[in-house]
């Protein structure tokens, strides 16, 4: 049995392929997304469970997102990820968890692989 689906969602495929290569070791089933319309039919057509988003993308942004996740209703654990300004993570955080999002957490590129492990797993001390 796995622990469910994960979507990952970042403009930098390298990323994507970290995401989803620790995940895939923690027995998730995974999609990846590089940008935010690909994410938007990836999630409608199956439901993830965990999504590890990127707040900085070309198009439609991370924060763009959570509220797109929030106003559907979605049951899931987010996980936010920038490498740049935290200050955006945090308030993508805040509105995921204003609008009713199971679990927020972010985490500051470069991602260290225990931190991420300890996100996607959606364990309550990350």
């Amino acid at each position: 049995m796995t622990m469910g689906r994960l979507c990952v969602v970042d403009d930098d495929s390298r990323f994507c392929d970290f995401v989803k290569n620790v995940a895939v070791k923690l027995d998730f089933d995974v999609e990846c997304a590089t940008d935010g319309y690909q994410f938007m039919t990836l999630c409608e057509a199956n439901a993830p469970d965990v999504v590890v988003v990127d707040i900085f993308m070309p198009g439609i942004d991370g924060l763009e997102l959570v509220q797109w996740l929030a106003e559907r209703g979605q049951q899931l654990h987010l996980v936010i990820v920038t490498g740049f300004a935290p200050n955006y993570a945090i308030l993508a955080k805040k509105l995921g968890e204003a609008k009713g999002l199971i679990s927020v957490k972010t985490l500051s590129k470069p991602v260290r692989l225990a931190d991420l492990q300890q996100a996607i797993c959606h364990r309550q001390d990350a």
